[in-house]
């Protein structure tokens, strides 16, 4: 296939996401180094379709609480983690995938000094978090990267996805926080950060895991 359109130049209203199927995984890879990093849409590919997403504004906030809250978590239960953000993942040439943020938390030692992200050569990251997913491209690429476990927010409810060999089983119990509702933690108290602001809420939840 060889693509006629200037991608940078297409305009994708907040909120929506453009499908284009029969894609190589070379003009993938162009495409990340057309558009840079400094951009609002996302992209993610799967066996040749690619997806590019344009999120609301208002969907950035419970991504930013959900990221606050977990560095939080960790904090107080004195876990190193390395934040990776919205880093490409890459797993030629079948599958990339641009999280809203990611962690390493096992293995965050292992990644502490890593500069430029190569799954051939590290580990995926421990963690994904995606806000309002409705893609079926993310999750297959998710599979094909084998990040071991993927949150999902949407409509107000936290779900976990934990990986298997035959994909990606619901859980109602996190493995990287055993101990933790996280189901009920994460929505809980991005609404009180809504109420009260998030400086007091991030205090609260110490309080309450202390």
């Amino acid at each position: 296939m060889t693509l006629t359109i200037s991608l940078p130049r297409i305009h994708i209203a907040p909120g929506s996401h453009l499908t284009i199927p029969d894609v190589s995984w070379g003009d993938f890879t162009t495409l990340l180094e057309e558009l840079g990093e400094k951009r609002h849409s996302r992209l993610a590919y799967y066996q040749g379709l690619l997806e590019i997403m344009s999120p609301l504004a208002l969907h950035e906030k419970p991504s930013r609480l959900i990221t606050d809250i977990v560095k939080a978590i960790l904090d107080c239960q004195g876990r190193d983690w390395e934040d990776f953000g919205s880093t490409t993942l890459k797993r030629p040439p079948l599958a990339g995938v641009e999280p809203d943020t990611c962690f390493y938390i096992q293995n965050a030692a292992l990644m502490r000094t890593e500069r430029n992200l190569n799954l051939s050569e590290s580990p995926p990251p421990d963690l994904a978090i995606e806000c309002d997913l409705t893609s079926k491209t993310i999750i297959q690429a998710y599979e094909a990267i084998q990040v071991p476990e993927v949150w999902i927010y949407a409509d107000d409810c936290l779900s976990i996805h934990l990986y298997s060999e035959q994909g990606y089983q619901d859980s109602s119990q996190s493995q990287i926080f055993p101990d933790l509702p996280i189901t009920t933690i994460i929505p809980q108290f991005i609404q009180k950060a809504y109420q009260i602001g998030t400086r007091q809420m991030l205090a609260e939840l110490k309080a309450q895991l202390q």
